[in-house]
This record gives C-alpha cells, structure tokens and sequence, in this order.
C-alpha cells in the first residue's frame, strides 16, 4: 500500500512540474505543439517544463540515494552526499573556470563541475581503498572539503564583483538550465549508477550490523566500501555538475523513507528513498518558481527549508536517547 502511495505521489509530482509555471498551460497546447512545432505554449511545456521536471526527477533520486548510502557506511543518521568533499571540489573547479578563467574554456560551468566532482572522487575511492576506518574517511573528507572551499574563498576574494555574482547564482542550485541534451546525461549515467546502488543491497544490510559481521557473511568489506562511495560520489557529483549545489535532498529524505516504511532493509529503502527524493525535488523545484512569482527562488532555498527542520528534529531525539 505504501509502496502503491509512493508511485502515485511521484507521478502526481511529475505532471505537477510540467503543468505549472507563469503561464498557463494545458495539454491542448503540448500536443498541438508536438503536431505543427509552432504553439508557444506547448513550446514551454515540452522545451523548458518537461527537461527541467525530468531532471529535477533524477537528481532527487540520486542525491537521496547517494545520502542513504553515506549514511549506511558512516552508520551515522547526518550523514550526506556532500561531507566526502564532492561539493567542494565541484565549486572550486566552477570557480577556476568562472572567476579566474583558468582550465578548458569550452568546456563550461558543467564540465568544469563534473571534472571537479569526478577528481575529487577518485582521490576519496583511493583513500577508501587505504583507510580501514569509516570514521577516518569521514574526518578525511570533511577535511578536503575545507581546503577545497578555502581555495575557492581566495579566488571569490581576487575575483570581478560581476564574476563573483554569476558563481553565487550557481552555488544556489538550479533546475532552470535544464536541457533534454542534459537530461539524456543525467539518465544516462543516473539510472545504471542507481541499478547498482540497488544490487548492493545485501551488502549494505550487512554492515548495518558492523564490519566483523558483514566479514562474517562473506561480504567483501574493503570492496564494498569503495564502491559505496564511489557510487554515493558520482551520483553526488552528476547533480552538482548540471543543477550546483543542492541542500538537504540527501540528508534528509533517507530517514523519511525509513519513517515511511519503518525498516533498514535496503531492497525496500533504496527503491523507496530514490522515488520519495525524486518526488519531493521535483515539488521543491515547483515551489522555487512559484512561490515569489515571477521572481524564481534558487531550489537550495526550498530545500533548505524543507530539509532543515527534519534534521533539526534528528539532532534533538539523538541528544534525547
């Protein structure tokens, strides 16, 4: 029933996204423009809603994916797809390319976000192979993440007010500059990346119960352990380097799942925490434009205030057990 709930929501999401915006529109429209190419309206709704709605869809579900992954391995409920440095790396890399101009020209604010994401990465499935304890990961991560931003302060400190204006904007998060070019990408290498987050699903359930178990159960620990994070980093990563820098999805929607759902099997969590963070994007995506109309609000905004008060409430009933 729940599972019934969770698809019917997600659906609703989706036609939600591509129904509204500052301008009316009806089906009508869609189809007259798909038939002729010439209606403007049904322009806006297949051109502009349907590519940022489907990929609003997919970074949901990768960034609330990536999250309950973290989470798993950390075995720490606060975890997310940004504490390894991903995010860090993906801004400094946009910063180079927006502020100092520094890098391959042609290549864009994306690829300047994916080749920050994507070196960042491979350094923490490098030190995964290396570090044998979660936790020293996890403080090793959080570190680079500090150098990578304090970096990427000096270049905001040298750089043109007007240079330093267009990379806030970007480190806001935004679905807006979604193309289906973009979204053939983001699909591309979202769903396999989401496929396998899934087929580890036995793994996951072991370590839930510790190391030594999963050893025990005949789990390969140390392999295990790189693939989480480089699945968690990547799918982080494919986000970031089309939308920015997104808040709170993969913090926050794992433990809604679990709430929902009420287990930490993973054959039913990484189903349900991709369809709940895609479904729930894409309704924050909604509220971003909506919400001050015609002025649109950076998604990270919504998500935040979405996302926030859901960790606030874990932090609270942690110090309360």
């Amino acid at each position: 029933m729940r599972s019934a709930l969770l698809i019917l929501f997600l659906i609703s999401a989706f036609f939600l996204g591509i129904s509204v915006g500052s301008v009316s529109t009806s089906l009508y429209d869609l189809l007259k423009y798909l038939r002729t190419g010439k209606d403007v309206k049904g322009y806006i709704i297949w051109e502009v809603r349907f590519p940022r709605t489907l990929g609003a869809l997919i970074g949901g579900m990768c960034l609330a994916v990536s999250g309950l992954l973290l989470q798993t391995y950390f075995r720490n409920p606060l975890a997310g797809p940004y504490v390894l440095g991903i995010s860090s790396a993906s801004s400094l890399a946009v910063a180079l390319y927006v502020l100092a101009g520094v890098g391959i020209q042609d290549l864009g604010v994306v690829g300047s976000a994916f080749l920050g994401s994507l070196l960042a990465t491979l350094l923490i499935v490098a030190l995964a192979g290396r570090v044998r304890s979660a936790v020293t990961l996890l403080i090793a991560g959080l570190m680079l993440g500090y150098v990578f931003s304090a970096f990427e302060r000096i270049l905001i400190t040298l750089a043109e007010s007007r240079k330093v204006y267009r990379f806030i904007l970007w480190t806001f998060g935004s679905f807006s500059g979604i193309t289906w070019k973009n979204v053939g990408t983001m699909y591309a290498i979202g769903v396999p990346a989401l496929v396998f987050a899934f087929l580890l699903s036995k793994p996951l359930n072991a370590l839930l119960l510790g190391e030594d178990y999963a050893k025990s159960m005949g789990v390969n620990v140390r392999a295990v352990r790189v693939l989480v994070v480089a699945i968690a980093s990547l799918l982080a990563s494919l986000v970031t380097a089309f939308a920015g820098i997104v808040a709170f999805v993969g913090l926050a929607i794992p433990h809604m799942a679990r709430l929902l759902f009420k287990t930490s099997d993973h054959r039913t969590l990484i189903p349900a925490t991709a369809m709940l963070g895609g479904g729930v994007t894409v309704l924050c995506d909604v509220v971003a434009r909506m919400l001050l109309n015609p002025v649109e609000l950076p998604v990270s905004v919504v998500t935040s205030l979405f996302g926030a008060p859901i960790v606030i409430y874990l932090v609270m009933k942690r110090r309360r057990v």
